[in-house]
């Protein structure tokens, strides 16, 4: 399988090298991929040490796969290009999520609907990610009516420029800003520019592709999306409101029973999912789960995953499994 990583020496594509490596995916030829700055930079993976190329290079040599974590405007231009050599595009940006003409995938949730056509595949927003591995199996059970989440994000979604500006707020030093605002000992209500209405790109997003992924528009959702000075993972507190009534026991036991998600909830031990623990891991981590006494057939979750990870890399991992193990590249 000639696999090329897209974004190959920035954040997530480094976490999709460790990836592939620990999940032995099947690759007998690695092409890294990466802006011409970085073009000739030796990266080593699996003990061999690989020469980053450029984009048209990297077309050129036709991979089967190609995973994408170069930004939406390289997204849109160059996945195309790769598509029309034939290899399978996995784009981890938010170009393609909303084309009607392109899936949106949590391999867990709706990979069967992947055919041999789909040449460019979305990998959905990591704060999306984590909380549909939740909803998805307690909707096909209950039918989720109404969803109000506010997220609590690490800075690590922000990039490599974030990591450095709190380490320098930390050490006391002054450096390059990634925000407005000082990230540490802080907490900005805002992830992504905002829309006319209001809301930020982040939380537009936990509406649109909530809805698709599920594939259910009638599903209202609501978000906050807060950046907080955590490199581990996001976390999310989430409120839903469901059609039918149910157990506070078997909607833990359903959790449970889901691929992909640990539950840790026991308040005797004060066992419950926090960023420090999920990083480095793949599961999504669901805990604090109780129902909402405010109003009928609602419960409260705290939903947390490495953002890098499940919300990132991995998925888009796993979406290539998918299409390998079902021989659709």
């Amino acid at each position: 399988m000639k696999v090329a990583v897209v974004g190959a020496t920035g954040m997530v594509g480094e976490i999709m090298l460790k990836v592939l490596k620990e999940r032995n995916f099947p690759v007998t030829e690695l092409i890294l991929v990466a802006s011409e700055k970085s073009v000739g930079k030796e990266v080593e993976w699996n003990g061999k040490t690989y020469k980053v190329v450029g984009l048209q290079t990297a077309v050129d040599m036709k991979p089967e796969i190609a995973l994408f974590s170069a930004g939406g405007e390289t997204s849109l231009i160059w996945a195309p290009k790769f598509a029309e050599v034939g290899t399978t595009v996995i784009d981890n940006s938010s170009a393609w999520r909303m084309d009607t003409t392109k899936k949106l995938v949590v391999p867990e949730i709706n990979a069967t609907s992947l055919t041999k056509e789909d040449k460019i595949i979305a990998n959905p927003n990591c704060s999306t990610i984590q909380m549909v591995m939740a909803l998805a199996p307690l909707h096909s059970k209950y039918k989720i009516k109404r969803v109000v989440v506010s997220t609590y994000q690490s800075i690590t979604g922000t990039g490599v420029k974030a990591v450095q500006q709190l380490e320098n707020e930390y050490a006391g030093e002054k450096g390059e800003m990634a925000y407005k605002y000082q990230i540490h000992k802080n907490a900005i209500p805002q992830c992504d520019v905002f829309e006319e209405n209001g809301y930020t790109k982040e939380e537009m997003k936990l509406v649109r592709e909530t809805q698709k992924i599920l594939d259910d528009r009638t599903i209202a959702v609501t978000a906050t999306a807060i950046r907080i000075p955590v490199v581990g993972g996001h976390s999310e507190s989430v409120n839903i409101q469901f059609e039918n009534d149910f157990d506070v026991t078997e909607i833990r036991q359903i959790l449970h029973n889901t691929s992909g998600v640990t539950v840790q909830d026991n308040i005797d031990t004060f066992t419950f999912p926090m960023p420090f623990y999920a990083e480095g891991k793949d599961d999504v981590f669901v805990g604090r789960i109780r129902r909402d006494e405010s109003q009928p057939n609602t419960i409260n979750m705290w939903i947390v995953a490495d953002n890098l990870r499940k919300g990132a890399a991995t998925n888009t991992v796993q979406i290539a499994e998918y299409l390998v193990a079902n021989s659709l590249v």
